[in-house]
C-alpha cells in the first residue's frame, strides 16, 4: 500500500518539482488548483500527507484546518510552501507541521521530503490496527475492567465492563495472544465513543515495551511495511536539556524522535521531541527525560557527545510520530519555561527566520563559552 498525499497549488513551477520529487520518492499524488475540490477529497479520501501552496493564504488556511477536522485525515502531515509575504510564522499559523520556501529546487525539496516521507510511514505505521479481544484491567483511584477491541502501536480502543472510567491516565494490564509475558502500559483516554467504548493512547512507553509491541503487531499484519532509514546529523549545539542538530533533512516541529549512536561495544539511544524545525538546515530537540529510564538513557549520551566533542560525533535521528498538532505543541511549549538556555530558545524562538534563530543561538554560545 503506497503513500498518499494531495496537493492543492496552481503555480507550474510548483506542481512540475514536487510530481518529479514525490514520485521519485514513490509518494502518490493527487493535484487540486481549487481549494473547494481539495475538501472535498479530503473529507472522501485517506491521505498521508496535505501540502498546500499559500499563495492564496485563505484558501490554504481552510485547507488545512478541513483536514484537522475530517476524521480520516486527521493525523495526516501537513506541509505548507510559502514565499516571504507569508514566512515561517505565516505557515505555522494556518497549522502546517512543516514550512518549505518557495520557489522549491529539485534536490532541496527532495532533502526535506525524505524526512517527511519517513514520518509519513511511522504515523501510518502507528495507527495500523489489529483486532483484537482480549481482558484488560484499568488502575486508576479504583480498578476498572475492560477488553480490547482493537491494538495498534500508539494505542488501543477498549470496551469497559460497567463503569467506564473518568480518570484521563490509567495503567492497562493485559495479556495478548501468543506472548509468554503481560504488558503493563500506561495511557490517557483519548476519545469517548457511544456506550461504554473508548480510545486510550499510550504513554511513556518503554524500549522494551515498544520492542514487544512492534514485533507482536508486525506478526499480525501481513507484508509489515519497512521504515526508511534513520537521518544522518552532527550535533552543533548541546545542553541538558536538548540539542541542534545540522541536517539536510530535519523532521517536521512536533516530531517524537530517537537519536542514536554507536560507540565501538554498544549503542546509546534518547528520546526528544523537535522544538524547532529549519527545512535544509537543522532541527532543535529537547530530550524526552519524564521517566528514570528515559533520564539516565540521556545522560548517558550527553557524557558521550561532551567526551567526543572534538570529532563531532554524527547522531543517527529516526521519527517515533507526531507528538501533537503544531498549535498544541507550540501552546505547550510557551505555557512551561525551562531553566534550560537551549531549550527555551527552542521554544521561544521556533517561529522566527533561521538567519535570526541561527543569530541567537550563536550569541548565546558565545556567552556560555566566555562565562
Amino acid at each position: 500500500m503506497g503513500l498518499k498525499s494531495l496537493l492543492l497549488s496552481s503555480d507550474e513551477k510548483t506542481l512540475r518539482v514536487l510530481r518529479r520529487v514525490l514520485s521519485d520518492l514513490e509518494i502518490e499524488v493527487e493535484f487540486c488548483a481549487q481549494a473547494e475540490a481539495a475538501i472535498r477529497k479530503i473529507t472522501r479520501q485517506r491521505f498521508e500527507a496535505i501540502i498546500v501552496d499559500c499563495d492564496n493564504a485563505e484558501d490554504a488556511g481552510s485547507v488545512l484546518r478541513s483536514a484537522k477536522a475530517a476524521p480520516v485525515n486527521k493525523r495526516a502531515l501537513s506541509i505548507a510552501l510559502v514565499e516571504s509575504p507569508v514566512g515561517m510564522r505565516g505557515g505555522f499559523d494556518m497549522g502546517a507541521h512543516f514550512v518549505l520556501h518557495k520557489p522549491l529546487s529539485n534536490e532541496r525539496t527532495k532533502a526535506s521530503f525524505r524526512a517527511v516521507r519517513a514520518l509519513m510511514k511511522r504515523e501510518r505505521r502507528l495507527q495500523m490496527r489489529v483486532p483484537v479481544q482480549v481482558p484488560v484491567e484499568c488502575h486508576g483511584s479504583r480498578r476498572y475492567q475492560a477488553k480490547t477491541l482493537d491494538l495498534c502501536e500508539g494505542g488501543m480502543a477498549i470496551q469497559f465492563s460497567g463503569r467506564r472510567a473518568k480518570e484521563s491516565t490509567l495503567r492497562f494490564s493485559l495479556e495478548l495472544p501468543g506472548l509468554d509475558q503481560g504488558l503493563e502500559l500506561y495511557g490517557e483516554m483519548a476519545w469517548e465513543g457511544n456506550g461504554d467504548q473508548a480510545g486510550v493512547r499510550f504513554k511513556n512507553v518503554t524500549e522494551a515495551q515498544r520492542s514487544i509491541l512492534r514485533q507482536w503487531l508486525s506478526n499480525q499484519l501481513p507484508e509489515p511495511e519497512q521504515d526508511d532509514p534513520p537521518v544522518s546529523s552532527s550535533v552543533t549545539d548541546l545542553s541538558p536539556g536538548g540539542c541542534y542538530l545540522k541536517t539536510n533533512s530535519p523532521f517536521p516541529m512536533g516530531t517524537r524522535v530517537v537519536l542514536s549512536v554507536k560507540t565501538d561495544n554498544l549503542e546509546l539511544r534518547a528520546g526528544g521531541i523537535v522544538r524547532v524545525a529549519h527545512a535544509e538546515f537543522g532541527m532543535g530537540v529537547e530530550f524526552i527525560q519524564t521517566t528514570s529510564e528515559q533520564q539516565e538513557q540521556v545522560q548517558q549520551m550527553l557524557e558521550h557527545l561532551r567526551s567526543n566533542q572534538d570529532r563531532v560525533p554524527d547522531l543517527q535521528v529516526a521519527p517515533e510520530g507526531l507528538e501533537t498538532s503544531p498549535a498544541e505543541t507550540e501552546a505547550a511549549s510557551q505555557a512551561s519555561g525551562t531553566d534550560d538556555a537551549l531549550v527555551d530558545l527552542f521554544r521561544q524562538q521556533s517561529r522566527v527566520p533561521v538567519e535570526t534563530f541561527l543569530q541567537h543561538m550563536e550569541q548565546q554560545r558565545q556567552a556560555l563559552e566566555s562565562a
